[in-house]
């Protein structure tokens, strides 16, 4: 099986190889629950910016820089919370990509991305069409064209800001299946995440090559991919030095935008020292969780709390900016944000018990099959943590 074979270029482990837990009877390697712990705090984190600190009409006459003085003064260090997303994503793509071809890589991503997405556009679209309308203009032609999550290729803005991110993923899991269709090894993962990233910074300026090579968040997907590559394999120096690189390109590129970004969508002033160490952190935290002995964390807690990121993620922003509007002149401004914050929670465990659950997999296998044909057999090897 591809996960328990060595890749062609592999290098040996060493005594001290972080070598991920063994696989079970089935092939199926335990769960890293401290990366849903992560990915739920990262969640967490932007639904705070977006409630507390980036500026918005929904409490009243104030800001919410004047609404929370002191926590949103440290709650904008949390708009790095795509960035870690970023590099889980790097990780946990690649694991997942790894042994596997091209229709399972392809049905997995879309049967992951799109039921909740759908549901979210069309719960947003119903909010701010008919409900609110003051919340945002948009119309029903965006609104359909954000069905397809590429809307960003045909110039046609996000009906909410958070799904820039989903574009952005969406070029690096293109990305990712060609990587799968040419072969995923060790050494053309290295080149990969060495060629890559300086790519994307020299492609800056020219229009549709930085778009397709994601130019100012490459590093932060390589490093995660070679952070994966560490795990899998175990210590060397040369992926290290590639993740130092990459870590180094994305401070170039991360701290200057996001200190223009929070300066403008803030009333607060960020550190550039706390932004470079929040950046730190997002791969830092990554690395303890998968190379340290946190990764034999079994809390399954942490893994309820995970698969509740990617609904709330999509479905806070305006329904939380609505509600606050509503409950603020009767609540205050604690009561309120707590409540908003518990409806958010709640709205995405619906979302995915509700459709994610359930329509996820029957899509993946659905796509799948298409893919090879109805009568060919799914893709075999160990299942990814």
């Amino acid at each position: 099986m591809a996960e328990q074979t060595r890749a062609v270029g592999q290098a040996p482990r060493t005594p001290h190889a972080p070598s991920p837990p063994p696989a079970d009877g089935r092939g199926v390697r335990p769960r890293l629950y401290g990366l849903d712990g992560l990915r739920f705090l990262a969640a967490v984190g932007v639904m705070l910016y977006h409630y507390v600190a980036r500026e918005h009409s929904s409490w009243g006459e104030q800001l919410p820089g004047d609404v929370f003085p002191e926590l949103g003064r440290s709650v904008i260090y949390a708009a790095l919370g795509p960035e870690l997303f970023f590099v889980i994503s790097g990780f946990v793509i690649l694991m997942t990509a790894w042994g596997k071809d091209v229709p399972y890589v392809v049905a997995s991503r879309a049967a992951r991305l799109y039921p909740s997405y759908w549901v979210a556009v069309v719960a947003t679209s119903v909010l701010l069409l008919w409900i609110w309308p003051d919340g945002k203009d948009i119309t029903v032609g965006q609104a359909v064209v954000n069905l397809t999550m590429v809307q960003a290729l045909v110039e046609v803005p996000n009906i909410d800001g958070v799904y820039w991110t989903l574009w952005t993923e969406l070029r690096f899991y293109l990305l990712v299946l060609l990587l799968v269709a040419v072969g995923t090894t060790r050494r053309r993962v290295l080149a990969f995440c060495a060629v890559w990233p300086l790519a994307a910074a020299a492609a800056e300026g020219t229009q549709y090559l930085a778009m397709v090579l994601i130019s100012g968040y490459a590093p932060l997907f390589a490093g995660g991919m070679l952070l994966y590559v560490i795990y899998r394999d175990g210590h060397a120096w040369l992926p290290w030095l590639l993740l130092a690189g990459n870590v180094l390109l994305a401070h170039r590129d991360v701290v200057p935008a996001q200190l223009e970004s929070i300066t403008r969508n803030t009333a607060h002033e960020p550190s550039t020292t706390v932004l470079t160490l929040a950046l730190l952190l997002c791969f830092g935290a990554v690395a303890a969780v998968t190379l340290t002995p946190l990764r034999h964390l079994r809390w399954v807690w942490l893994a309820k709390a995970g698969v509740l990121t990617y609904p709330l993620y999509l479905t806070h922003e305006h329904w939380g900016w609505w509600l606050i509007q509503l409950l603020y002149p009767h609540l205050g401004r604690w009561p309120t944000l707590a409540v908003t914050c518990a409806v958010a929670l709640l709205a995405a465990w619906a979302l995915y018990h509700g459709v994610e659950k359930h329509v996820g997999p029957r899509m993946r296998r659905a796509i799948e099959q298409g893919l090879r044909g109805r009568n060919a057999p799914a893709a075999t090897g160990v299942a990814p943590a």
